[in-house]
């Protein structure tokens, strides 16, 4: 019976979707969508899946790039090194080493491709192009200032010969985010949007700054999505600062904590949507919305962020209007508590999803046959006891979050605690069809197949195979290392193939160490 129920989603697959035998950017497509249309590995036969190629890169590092295959070779990154290695075969092709200072939070989540040039962030707040072939550097462009804690932990997004990316940062004193687009020819600037407006009313939404309370946030941390039919570039936004200060920063504070829509060839924003207001949890919008016709015929940004909440956001309107775009649905997928409770400098208040907690920088797939917005979480909750304010004092270059001292981003639930889940949800309506409970947060990246077979890893290591119908667990099989990375499918040597990013060292996660490795997997 399952076999025939893929059958039958088999035959009502979109008109259209061709195989692709690639996967050409952090999130497959520009739109995000994470779903691979390669049909070999099927919800029938995944049991049979076994690895097929390691490439261990011999670093302890926090290993969350995604993974890129073009062209025969899978591109990927740790903080300052660039790899490409032989997509069959995991042998390595090149390996580029940038020298440098370590700064922002010494992770670098991947890289983008556009005409034979690979393009990435630094933790120094460059971006660069190395040549795809021999890995041998091509431009190196400014973003911002590292000595003040700025970077671009980010996959840049590339496109119609432009490279997109934001800086990071916001939550240090003073820095505020920046979206640039460069040309992917030489790497110079085309155009800047300053997600902190220097003028106008998205300025009058900041109404408490100072020399010793600037304006700081808003910063952006992972890869962006975007419609190239509409020339649309979709952005999510971080957090205004001090984090959970909240009276320091009265208002909106536009354009923080926000999903922005800005026409790609001229920077200029054409709508946004806040779907949290007046944060104090440093709760981000981590991730890029996927991009979605839905089956009932709507146009939705589906965006997750660390508030634990997927928002279906209505993009069938995008002139230049600058108003704010609808809501349409809100579905919580992970655990809400405490959320409005006030935090105090009296006593540690508990709340839930904790600032490691929600959908982190890897964000919702979309199952187009099925019509399923598929989203990670985190079940981790987090203490935070407030730094009076008059103690407060921030410097450049300096965190600048606003919880007491010793524990300036809060106390987190020890790891017993912890828990994640996968939740699929009806793409028109923001229903759950159906959860995955995981015994670990969930980070990874989500790939759905045309196979019925869905795809992630955990934080024990394991790369899971779910029933893409029902979220029944169909395959498992442990990489030896956290998974907090890229999960692609792609085609090489006329076989399909699942590709696995491993070993998520600590920065702020209790995790054992171990080396950052690739795994390849296909059926026997």
């Amino acid at each position: 019976m399952q076999s025939m129920n893929w059958l039958m989603v088999g035959l009502l697959a979109p008109l259209g979707l061709a195989q692709s035998v690639e996967w050409g950017g952090y999130n497959g497509d520009l739109a995000a969508t994470r779903f691979s249309s390669l049909t070999e590995i099927t919800a029938g036969n995944v049991k049979d899946l076994q690895p097929v190629c390691t490439y261990d890169t011999g670093e302890t590092t926090a290993f969350q790039s995604g993974l890129l295959m073009v062209q025969g070779s899978l591109y990927f990154t740790t903080y300052n090194n660039t790899y490409a290695v032989d997509a069959a075969t995991c042998a390595l092709k090149w390996k580029y080493v940038r020298e440098g200072p370590r700064g922002g939070l010494g992770v670098n989540r991947g890289v983008a491709y556009l005409d034979g040039k690979v393009f990435r962030g630094t933790g120094d707040a460059h971006v660069f192009a190395l040549d795809a072939a021999s890995g041998k550097p091509v431009w190196d462009a400014v973003l911002g200032d590292g000595a003040n804690g700025e970077s671009v932990p980010m996959a840049p997004l590339a496109w119609n010969g432009m490279v997109f990316a934001g800086n990071a940062g916001g939550d240090n004193f003073g820095v505020t985010g920046r979206v640039y687009a460069l040309s992917a020819a030489d790497g110079h600037e085309l155009w800047r949007f300053n997600v902190v407006p220097e003028s106008g009313p998205g300025r009058a939404t900041w109404q408490k700054v100072s020399a010793t309370n600037p304006p700081t946030g808003g910063a952006t941390w992972t890869s962006y999505s975007l419609d190239p039919d509409a020339g649309v570039l979709w952005v999510s936004t971080g957090n205004v600062a001090p984090d959970f200060q909240l009276a320091m920063h009265p208002g909106d504070n536009l354009y923080t904590t926000s999903v922005i829509a800005i026409d790609a060839k001229t920077g200029k924003m054409l709508r946004y949507v806040q779907p949290v207001k007046k944060d104090f949890h440093d709760w981000d919008m981590t991730a890029p919305p996927v991009l979605i016709r839905t089956k009932g015929g709507k146009q939705i940004a589906a965006a997750a962020g660390k508030d634990g909440v997927l928002y279906g956001i209505d993009r069938s309107s995008m002139k230049a209007s600058g108003t704010p775009l609808k809501i349409v649905y809100a579905t919580p997928v992970t655990t809400l508590l405490n959320e409005k409770v006030p935090l105090t400098s009296k006593a540690e208040t508990r709340f839930c999803p904790g600032v490691q907690g929600g959908t982190e920088w890897n964000g919702p797939a979309y199952h187009p046959t099925l019509n399923l917005v598929l989203v990670n979480a985190v079940d981790w909750c987090t203490s935070v006891k407030l730094q009076d304010e008059a103690e407060l004092r921030g410097k450049a270059g300096a965190s600048w979050a606003g919880a007491e001292p010793t524990h300036p981003f809060g106390v987190t639930d020890p790891k017993e605690k912890w828990g994640g889940w996968l939740t699929a949800v009806d793409a028109d309506s923001g229903k759950v069809k159906w959860k995955y409970k995981s015994p670990t947060p969930l980070v990874a990246a989500v790939t759905p197949t045309a196979g019925g077979v869905v795809f992630t890893g955990d934080l024990n290591g394991d790369v899971v195979g779910l029933d893409a119908l029902n979220g029944s667990v169909l395959w498992k099989h442990s990489t030896g290392a956290a998974v907090g990375g890229g999960v692609i499918s792609y085609q090489a040597g006329g076989k399909q193939r699942v590709a696995v990013a491993a070993g998520m060292s600590p920065v702020n996660w209790p995790l054992a160490k171990t080396t950052a490795r690739v795994v390849v997997y296909g059926l026997k």
